[in-house]
């Protein structure tokens, strides 16, 4: 897979496939900005190589329609407070003038396009519209590892028509995620909270394989019970003790045992709040183990949209080695599966 690092970008139009789908609140205004500031590398590296940059991201779900609050102004406010620069707004993300537009950019010049899913066509992976998009560039750049799991048209459709590698996000996600799961330094624990366990079952089975032991927040751990789910490593499951309150937060002797487990611990990866976090009251538990794998000295590796914003709540970001920028991708990823987007890119 080829980076941005083996190609001539001076003067060239570089189309840059970011993942700025941040969470808002109802006014639209910027939550967390998590990704945006994972992205500035990327960015950086191609104003100083005097590109011409075109950026591109959906943002929430818009349904193939325009939606006000779904517009991509605070993104690019957001990105102007980091750069200190000027960057342009585009009316659409295709279209005639915005290709006539591109080919009028200086060098330095960043132009963002408004939001991909505002065309139905984007999540169809149409590639009519995947090849209007490559008009607007001479080269194509995937950093938006949170949507590579996805088969949309500006991730997997542009490179069939434009050269193409990724940005330095998504390559420094998949050098730790292959990290984490390729050389792990043992003993290894695992963390997995949150719910819907169908959509883990897969994630805790293979991260069982190399973890010493993993450790599962009561909604899962209750789930699993329910719908008498049979994992392939049983053994290594630590769930929270009998008797203490499941679901809303793990309890006391339940965080003293977890604690104790991470602190054994070489690596670390978590997924997933074991507890209501949205709730101040039930915050304890998720909160004493961010605060423990922070005191760690283990490789240790977090990801997922709830873990990510409560460890930047909690001003831990520092202290991890890696925070991975997406959910489902990462999820994928570590369960073994193949991303579109990445596939897309070989």
């Amino acid at each position: 897979m080829k980076t941005l690092k083996d190609f001539p970008l001076d003067q060239k139009r570089i189309l840059v496939r970011c993942d700025f789908n941040v969470p808002l609140k109802d006014s639209g205004e910027i939550l967390d900005d998590f990704r945006i500031k994972k992205t500035l590398p990327t960015i950086n590296y191609l104003l100083k190589k005097e590109a011409k940059i075109i950026l591109m991201s959906h943002l929430g779900k818009p349904g193939g329609k325009i939606v006000e609050n779904l517009r991509l102004t605070n993104i690019q406010q957001r990105l102007m407070e980091y750069l200190d620069l000027s960057i342009t707004k585009a009316k659409d993300c295709v279209g005639p003038d915005i290709e006539e537009r591109t080919f009028k950019m200086q060098s330095g010049e960043i132009l963002l396009l408004e939001n991909l899913r505002f065309h139905k066509e984007e999540k169809e992976g149409d590639l009519n519209f995947a090849q209007k998009l490559s008009k607007l560039g001479d080269i194509y750049i995937n950093d938006a590892f949170g949507a590579c799991h996805r088969s949309h048209a500006s991730i997997v459709g542009v490179p069939k028509y434009l050269p193409a590698g990724a940005g330095f996000l998504l390559k420094d996600e998949i050098d730790n995620l292959r990290r984490l799961i390729e050389q792990p330094k043992n003993p290894m624990v695992s963390i997995i909270g949150g719910k819907k366990v169908e959509t883990k079952v897969k994630l805790i089975d293979r991260i069982s394989e190399i973890s010493d032991f993993v450790l599962i927040g009561g909604l899962i751990k209750k789930e699993i019970d329910e719908k008498k789910i049979e994992l392939k490593f049983p053994k290594k499951i630590i769930p929270p003790v009998p008797g203490e309150v499941e679901g809303l937060d793990i309890g006391p002797k339940t965080i003293e045992l977890f604690k104790k487990k991470i602190k054994l611990a070489k690596t670390i990866f978590w997924n997933g709040p074991v507890g209501q976090i949205e709730d101040e009251e039930f915050i304890q538990g998720t909160k004493a183990l961010a605060e423990t794998i922070a005191e760690s000295s283990a490789f240790s590796a977090a990801g997922g949209g709830e873990t990510i914003e409560f460890i930047n709540r909690l001003g831990l970001t520092d202290k991890f080695n890696h925070l991975s920028t997406g959910g489902g991708a990462m999820l994928a990823f570590l369960s073994g599966e193949e991303l579109p987007g990445l596939e897309a890119l070989k």
